[in-house]
Parts: C-alpha cells; sequence; structure tokens
C-alpha cells in the first residue's frame, strides 16, 4: 500500500481554516478529528458540531478519533455530521465493544480501533476481525509535540503479522510525532497511514501548500 497522509484538524489554522481545507483537499488523503473531553484525554478538543460545520467544505474522506470517556454518547453525531470513519480507543469500551461496533456500521461508517502505547494488541484480539482502521499512537494521548515512544515500532509489527496470519482487512495508522525523524523507521515496521499535525506538517511553513510539499519531499528523501 502507498503511504497515505491524514491531516490533523485540531493543528490547522483556525483563522484561515477554509483557505487551508482548499489546499490540502488537493494533495492529503484524509481529515483526522481528535475529538477529546478532557478526562480520558488531558485536553478538551473539536466537538462533532466541528465537523458537521466543516465536513461539507471537506472533499476527503473524515476520521473522527473519539478520545472520550463514553464514545458512544457522540456516534449518531459523528456519523450525520459526514464522518467516514468512527475510531474509539480500545480502553474505553470493553464492556460494549461488539455493540459499538455494529452501531458504527449500521449507519454506514467505516470502524476505526485506536490503541494507546501501553495497551498491547492482545487488548483487541476478539474484534481485529471488525477493524477497517487501526491506529496505533506512537505518543502518550492529549498534546501534540509529544515525544515519540519508539517502543511502538514492535506493535506496529505484530499489527503487520495478525494481519497477515488472520486474513484480516485492517489499514494501520501511525497517530503521533510522524516526521522527518521518525518516518523511516515506522514506514519499515509497517505503518501505512500518517496522522500528520504540527511537527511533520505545519511547522514545515506557514503556507500549508509549501509545508505539505516539504513534508512530502522530507517523507521520500528517508524514505526510498
Amino acid at each position: 500500500m502507498k503511504a497515505q497522509f491524514s491531516v490533523s484538524v485540531m493543528c490547522m489554522d483556525l483563522l484561515d481554516i477554509r483557505s487551508q481545507i482548499e489546499t490540502l483537499n488537493g494533495c492529503a488523503d484524509y481529515y483526522h478529528f481528535d475529538i477529546m473531553d478532557g478526562h480520558f484525554s488531558p485536553n478538551l478538543m473539536l466537538p462533532p458540531l466541528f465537523v458537521k460545520h466543516l465536513a461539507p467544505a471537506m472533499k476527503l474522506p473524515i476520521e473522527a478519533h473519539l478520545m472520550v470517556d463514553d464514545p458512544g454518547q457522540y456516534i449518531d453525531e459523528l456519523a450525520a455530521a459526514g464522518a467516514t470513519y468512527i475510531s474509539l480507543h480500545a480502553e474505553t469500551i470493553n464492556t460494549h465493544a461488539f455493540r459499538l461496533i455494529s452501531r458504527i456500521k449500521s449507519l454506514g461508517c467505516k470502524v476505526g480501533i485506536a490503541l494507546n502505547p501501553a495497551t498491547p494488541l492482545e487488548y483487541i484480539k476478539h474484534y481485529l476481525n471488525h477493524v477497517d482502521l487501526l491506529t496505533i499512537m506512537t505518543v502518550d494521548i492529549g498534546y501534540s509535540g509529544s515525544p515519540f515512544v519508539v517502543e511502538m515500532l514492535d506493535k506496529i509489527r505484530e499489527a503487520v503479522r495478525l494481519r497477515g496470519e488472520n486474513d484480516y482487512h485492517y489499514k494501520i495508522q501511525v497517530d503521533g510525532a510522524c516526521n522527518e525523524k521518525t518516518f523511516k523507521m515506522l514506514t519499515e515496521a509497517g505503518a501505512e497511514i500518517f496522522v500528520m499535525g504540527n511537527t511533520g506538517l505545519f511547522k514545515n511553513d506557514p503556507d500549508v501548500g509549501r509545508a505539505y510539499s516539504i513534508m512530502m519531499d522530507n517523507f521520500n528523501r528517508e524514505v526510498r
């Protein structure tokens, strides 16, 4: 699978977001909305209403990443708002994982599961066959710019192995510290989709089009 890039909406310039969306529609692969409740994740970000208002301008698939204590209360609203993928954190759903997965599918969305760095893949083995997008967090959650957790390379390799051995269909996404220092090792481990935020994309240039071109140059230089 060719590497794909998902832009973190919370890192965009909210004063210039329409212009940035128009530019990114022509070069990125996905939009990534971090929805945080200030409890499960120590930050407060992007309510579902934000997805509803921005989705009409976005010409790419949208992932809603639910970093919240009670993801079930957001699913219907996000599906109606235009989310393509709804990603649940494994740590929040172990008492009703199959019910929530079925609900997401019934609403016409694809199922994402995200794992914090300290959560093993073993934790979700009984429903991996239902997962469309597996997100391996490569930083501790909550804030942009957190340090890369190198131990996650082994988790990515394990996800690749499990998919091959069991004929699972999920794509492997990595979220956190995706930049020129980590592109090569993440790609070699088996990462396929990279969530791009400040360190790998927006810091490159105030103009998001130039920033994206620099990101791609950095990626192609490191991964060749």
